[in-house]
């Protein structure tokens, strides 16, 4: 037994459980990449004002929640707590805006890091698949990546799932009703640091989970009610292209989301089986904040959904994956010559795209058709000196307990064949 353990809100992911978050990364990239939206990977660690200008210094994520580091060069990083800001740094020092295409369509998969309190479904370290379009300003490029994140958790088989609809207006009637939130806001028996909040970021007090503060912001101003005309329309652009979709939504206009870069566009999918931390993914339009990172003006629009949230929430319902089996042919040997021919047959299986295992150890024939048991697959093949001598191999199906001889130059063909 090792003396260390992972760090503390940490997890490993081992077999089997990897192969369930494989799947659902892959079922969530599906849709994006089907949709024209090509992969991006970013460094684990960015410069520490990257989030503070983009993510925001009045979030919880850049006051209380970044690792931050000093190199022995002095230059201040913190590992990334999420993956737009990255993305959007990647785009613009890469000059993808500038290749005449837009909207640049990226997608991502990789792991972020917070410091919070550990929990079910809140870690230190955790999973998510995003995606970026950046560069245009289009309701229908809001409805599609919103369509194409719901895609994907049909695809996992996830049906209590819900998606929560917002606008947070731009920067035309966005500050009127700034103003008319922190009147009101004001008047309220806050602690001091919600108090510090209705000046820097007032939206964020709308998002407060405790009670006590949820049950005082009941007649609270609501930003769909001081929307412009502009906005207006563009919200029920977005509305109306999801109805037709066949895609269900729920207004909800306390829905800001926690971080400072949201414009417009903004939704969170949920799912009640995952009790306090109910949120799977969530994103919206984030049309400034390429000018927060020195960029041009680039409206864009995002999400991110939680690989560990999704597995959970398959895990609620009740979801079972169908995976493929990591084996479908395990090869035992019986002696050394046999053990040479073997794996020369192992190798040209793996070749032929046949996942196959090996009796590897020198095992015994009991012990090794246990480990091809163990394995999953559905065919051993094994041979020892008699077979050789006659120029087969055994081809055995581990379901019905069928066994045949193959000669091994076929056992390819043969295999093949049972699969089909």
């Amino acid at each position: 037994m090792t003396t260390f353990q992972a760090p503390k809100g940490t997890y490993d992911l081992i077999p089997p459980d990897s192969a369930t978050y494989l799947a659902v990364r892959e079922a969530i990239s599906g849709p994006l990449r089907r949709a024209g939206y090509g992969y991006i990977e970013t460094p684990g660690f960015e410069s520490v004002e990257l989030f503070s200008r983009g993510v925001g210094e009045s979030t919880d994520i850049v006051t209380k929640e970044m690792y931050t580091l000093t190199t022995k060069g002095g230059d201040q990083l913190a590992l990334r707590p999420e993956g737009t800001a990255s993305v959007l740094r990647a785009a613009l020092e890469n000059n993808l805006h500038r290749l005449g295409n837009l909207p640049v369509k990226l997608w991502y998969s990789g792991s972020y890091y917070r410091y919070e309190r550990p929990q079910a479904g809140r870690y230190r370290h955790f999973s998510q698949v995003g995606a970026e379009a950046i560069g245009s300003e289009d309701p229908a490029l809001d409805a599609e990546l919103i369509i194409l994140a719901v895609d994907a958790y049909r695809s996992l088989g996830l049906k209590n799932f819900r998606l929560l609809l917002n606008s947070l207006g731009d920067k035309e009637c966005r500050p009127v009703y700034r103003a008319a939130l922190q009147d009101f806001l004001r008047g309220l028996d806050l602690d001091e640091d919600t108090r510090k909040r209705i000046d820097i970021n007032p939206l964020r007090v709308l998002d407060d989970k405790r009670d006590a503060v949820q049950k005082q912001l009941v007649g609270a101003p609501m930003m769909r009610d001081h929307l412009c005309e502009a906005c207006k329309a563009y919200h029920e652009q977005v509305r109306e292209l999801l109805t037709a979709a066949g895609v269900a939504f729920e207004d909800d206009p306390k829905l800001v989301r926690g971080l400072d870069y949201y414009t417009r566009t903004t939704f969170e999918f949920v799912h009640d089986g995952l009790g306090s931390q109910s949120a799977v993914g969530g994103g919206g339009r984030y049309d400034g904040l390429s000018e927060m990172i020195g960029g041009p003006a680039l409206p864009s629009v995002g999400w991110a959904l939680g690989v560990d949230r999704t597995v959970l929430a398959l895990r609620a319902e009740g979801v079972e994956l169908e995976l493929p089996s990591a084996t479908e042919v395990f090869a035992v040997p019986l002696g050394e010559e046999a053990r040479r021919a073997l794996f020369g047959v192992v190798t040209e299986l793996r070749r032929a795209g046949i996942a196959t295992d090996f009796a590897f150890g020198g095992k015994g024939l009991k012990n090794a058709m246990k480990s091809a048991n163990r394995s999953g697959a559905r065919f051993a093949v094994v041979a020892g000196e008699r077979d050789l001598a006659e120029g087969v191999v055994q081809l055995k199906d581990l379901e019905t307990g069928e066994q045949s001889p193959v000669a091994p130059d076929r056992i390819v063909d043969e295999l093949r064949g049972r699969r089909a």
